[in-house]
């Protein structure tokens, strides 16, 4: 479990969520709390949290336990096996597939949530790595430190060869030395734009020589590192890379960039102010850097369960693709998980492939117009089966039987409307699906597969 010794200390819109007749623990609020920390979650899962209450739901979801519905008991040895087979095979599109069983069948959705959010962070491109092995040892690193310290995190990542090779870092060497790793740790991974200058830059570039990659490993060669003085952010001394390291995550602001990238990450546009973050910060700080801490922080508290929260930011591909899967209970027989990656990457989300040093732009950056349609094929794929790799259509009237819910037309939407929103569609949502839909004396199995689709795909349902 994860520790959140002093989350009550912090206050203020950090203090823990507790529930109320203005803010009830309701199906809105599980439905959020998974949609939004985790990859969706069943009527099953929904109903168990909704009345267990918020602690013990919370804490599943913390503790990697908040599935139960169709985790293999042979999860893990699956896993390798999909892992080792798509590095042997040097086929890069079954080392998504392989990340996607991990996101599908896993029983630790938050650690995949986490995984998928510092592969954004440290964003590194098989483009140019071009060694599926040296990925997917990055995507582990992402998994094993996803809830650990950051300096933790930071050191494995940044020793590893897939980020080394991605940033030039081979290249940089005693009179030599090359800026790109240097300006990236600084601008993007610790300090963020504004808190260093172009000397430290320089500075820090002559720290890292020496750090290379050899027979597929970390190496550091002494004959080519710059032993000499090196000015960085007001501190002079013979320094390494790993002092650089040491240096950059002592500056009081590497806590509030860890802060600002959990707040991007689990709250919506425009909800956190900036006495908030600062006051996270001040909590990561004290916490040294621990992840684990601020995310327990952040899922317990009050801002995240605040209704401006709900509904507020804009879902990802990966998200949207996977969430349906899991809510729909999609997984026997599955749809294919190569199929499924696929869908993700014509979305706008190509995993091991961001655009840029950057990451993927996310936000309102995910609607544009031909994403928006890519969407809307992607939900009648889903319900057809055979676009999504499955042998078999989905089966609406089924799963609502199966949970004890209405079959018609209007409990049909209302059922959907709580599994993906925790709520029925308001009128005018409703209205239009209906409108969509034709005379309800043709309802039928096709008409409610056509119903789940226009739900999925509807403006509503792209915001979590």
């Amino acid at each position: 479990m994860i520790a959140n010794e002093g989350e009550a200390k912090i206050g203020g819109a950090w203090a823990p969520y507790t529930p109320s007749p203005e803010t009830p623990w309701d199906r809105r609020r599980v439905v959020h709390l998974h949609r939004r920390a985790g990859l969706a979650a069943t009527w099953g899962e929904i109903e168990r949290d909704l009345a267990d209450g918020p602690e013990a739901s919370i804490t599943r979801l913390l503790d990697g336990k908040s599935r139960t519905y169709a985790v293999p008991s042979d999860f893990e040895a699956t896993a390798d096996l999909l892992a080792d087979a798509a590095v042997a095979s040097n086929d890069p599109a079954r080392l998504k597939a392989w990340w996607f069983y991990r996101m599908m069948f896993g029983p630790d959705p938050l650690g995949e949530r986490l995984t998928l959010m510092w592969h954004d962070h440290f964003a590194t491109s098989n483009l140019k790595v071009d060694n599926l092995a040296a990925m997917k040892r990055q995507n582990d690193h992402f998994r094993t430190h996803a809830r650990a310290r950051f300096g933790s995190l930071l050191e494995a990542v940044v020793h590893d060869p897939a980020l080394l090779i991605w940033l030039d870092a081979t290249a940089n060497r005693k009179g030599h030395p090359n800026e790109n790793l240097a300006r990236e740790l600084m601008e993007l991974f610790t300090l963020g734009i504004g808190h260093y200058t172009e000397s430290d830059i320089k500075e820090s570039a002559r720290a890292l020589t020496g750090w290379t990659v050899n027979d597929g490993d970390f190496r550091s060669v002494p004959s080519r590192h710059d032993t000499s003085d090196k000015s960085i952010l007001g501190r002079t001394g013979p320094w390494s890379g790993d002092d650089l390291l040491r240096l950059l995550l002592e500056q009081p602001v590497a806590a509030n960039h860890l802060a600002r990238r959990l707040c991007r990450t689990f709250l919506g546009e425009k909800i956190v102010d900036e006495p908030a973050i600062e006051a996270l910060a001040t909590g990561l700080r004290e916490h040294q850097l621990d992840i684990g801490w601020g995310i327990a922080t952040l899922l317990r508290s009050r801002l995240f369960f605040a209704d401006p929260n709900i509904q507020s930011r804009v879902i990802g591909p990966v998200e949207y693709v996977l969430g349906p899967i899991r809510a729909l209970e999609l997984l026997d027989p599955p749809a294919s998980t190569l199929v499924l990656a696929d869908w993700a990457a014509r979305l706008g989300q190509d995993l091991f492939y961001p655009p840029n040093v950057g990451g993927w732009p996310g936000g309102r950056g995910w609607l544009a117009t031909r994403a928006v349609i890519g969407r809307t094929n992607y939900a009648a794929a889903l319900v057809d089966g055979r676009g999504i790799g499955r042998p078999v259509p989905f089966d609406p009237l089924g799963l609502a039987e199966r949970h004890h819910q209405g079959q018609d037309r209007d409990a049909l939407i209302t059922f959907c409307g709580e599994l993906f929103v925790g709520k029925a569609p308001n009128q005018g949502w409703h209205d239009r699906i209906v409108a969509a839909l034709g005379p309800e004396s043709s309802w039928g199995p096709d008409l409610a597969r056509r119903a789940v689709a226009l739900i999925i795909a509807s403006p509503e349902a792209q915001l979590q």
